[in-house]
């Protein structure tokens, strides 16, 4: 049996986080029980289950765990793609669905639509029978409280990007994969950015931008998502794979070249090849992710703060 599944936590300073045993096990989990969609699925269950388990940890900034905006209200994008038929789909601004990355993938097989947004993709997770979101969590709306008392001068559009890279509240998640034919998927999930003003669309609902995927390789990216969307970051590190790069030179030079765009503490990103090559890179402080080969069943976990 051949496979490879990455996953990522995000990216960022995470400097809101205390208990890192706590992030390495949701890691460990969603490898655990993605693997076991490898088994018995393939690549694009991988990912998607993978990225549902970080979804309900509640611990990470997507389903359960996503941060609100200024209003103190949840809007939640996702995407998915195919690498075989580079098929993607997504969602933008969702409230109602617990699981985003479900719906992104809804979208991508059930309608003729790349991306559906704010109430009428809400609707379609209704009647399709989903799990709802509960809404943002105490440990969300306590720390809301805490920043508009906090910081009420920068509570505000124009200084929210600002606030929220200096707090570490940019982690996305998600997970790329290859399986036993060679087939690679991404998904990504997150709850955007904290304190963001109410309508923001990031980088995880834009194909080319958070998530892509190819028949050679697929790249999920996390990070600032208006800097990841102008650069076009996992369009480019999968053409980077397609041009005969590793993953992981692929994401180094993505990386590189999306630092000298748009400059440090930006982004990050995981990558997979169809022969079964990973590798990843960031410009942060810290990208707690993680990669389970099936080929010895072994978990690796990397990049948590020095």
């Amino acid at each position: 049996m051949r496979g490879v599944l990455v996953v990522h936590a995000g990216a960022g300073t995470w400097k809101h986080v205390k208990n890192f045993e706590e992030i390495k096990k949701v890691i460990s989990e969603s490898l655990r029980e993605g693997s076991k969609e490898l088994l018995s699925g393939n690549s694009l269950d991988a990912v998607v289950k993978a990225t549902e388990v970080l979804e309900g940890s509640g611990l990470l900034n997507a389903g359960l765990g996503s941060v609100v905006d200024l209003r103190g209200e949840i809007s939640m994008d996702a995407g998915v793609m195919w690498g075989p038929t580079r098929r993607a789909g997504a969602v933008a601004g969702v409230k109602y669905p617990k699981n985003p990355v479900v719906l992104a993938r809804k979208v991508m097989e059930e309608t003729d639509h790349v991306i559906l947004g704010g109430d009428e993709a809400d609707l379609l997770a209704q009647k399709l029978g989903m799990p709802e979101h509960p809404g943002p969590s105490e440990r969300i709306m306590r720390r809301y409280r805490e920043i508009i008392a906090q910081h009420p001068r920068e509570v505000r559009y124009k200084r929210s990007l600002e606030l929220a890279t200096r707090l570490g509240f940019l982690d996305t998640v998600g997970a790329v994969a290859v399986d036993n034919d060679g087939n690679t998927a991404a998904a990504v999930s997150t709850g955007g950015v904290m304190m963001k003003f109410p309508g923001r669309v990031g980088d995880s609902a834009v194909p080319g931008a958070g998530f892509y995927a190819s028949p050679k390789g697929a790249a999920v990216a996390t990070g600032i998502g208006e800097t990841i969307i102008i650069s076009l970051l996992t369009f480019r590190v999968v053409e980077y794979i397609e041009a005969g790069y590793l993953p992981s030179t692929a994401a180094k030079l993505g990386i590189m070249m999306h630092t000298a765009l748009q400059g440090e503490n930006t982004a990050g990103v995981i990558a997979v090849d169809n022969k079964f090559n990973y590798g990843a890179n960031y410009n942060t402080s810290a990208m707690p992710w993680g990669a389970i080969n099936m080929a010895d069943g072994r978990i690796r976990i990397y990049g948590f703060p020095k």
